[in-house]
Formats: structure tokens, sequence, C-alpha cells
């Protein structure tokens, strides 16, 4: 399982599968290849679900959101 948490705050969002992180990569801008951060908006989230985005992964990502536009995410894969 991969870790998700709010790169300013620390906070954790949750646990995402390798299936959910592939599909992150995919669809975000990386900076360089080992980029484990993302910026998101929640246009963005709009387009994930519009296009078939896992659900579970998008109410994650909502709820930690909160009344933001905006988050930056970090994650990690246990150990």
């Amino acid at each position: 399982m991969i870790t998700l948490r709010n790169k300013e705050t620390g906070a954790y969002i949750g646990e995402i599968t390798e299936e959910q992180l592939q599909f992150l990569i995919n669809e975000l801008e990386e900076d360089y290849s080992q980029d484990r951060d993302y910026w998101l908006e929640r246009s963005e989230l709009e387009y994930f679900r519009e296009n078939g985005g896992p659900a579970d992964l998008i109410k994650i990502l909502e709820s930690a959101m909160g009344n933001n536009e905006g988050l930056e995410i970090i994650w990690e894969k246990k150990k």
C-alpha cells in the first residue's frame, strides 16, 4: 500500500493501491522521474471523475482537499 500525506502539514490523507498510484502518475505532471509529490486542483478531481478515475481515490482526495481549491500531496510506499 501507498500512504498519502498533505505535503504542507504532513497530515495523513489515506492509503491507496499501486493501481491508484499509477493512475496519479499517468494523469499528473511530474517534475522529474522520481517525483513523489503532486499539486492537485479541484478541477482535476472533476476531470478524474469524468474520465473513469478510481472512485475511492477521488473520494480520499476530495476529503483531504476540503473547501480548498488545491492540495499538494506526497506519497510513500510502506516498507
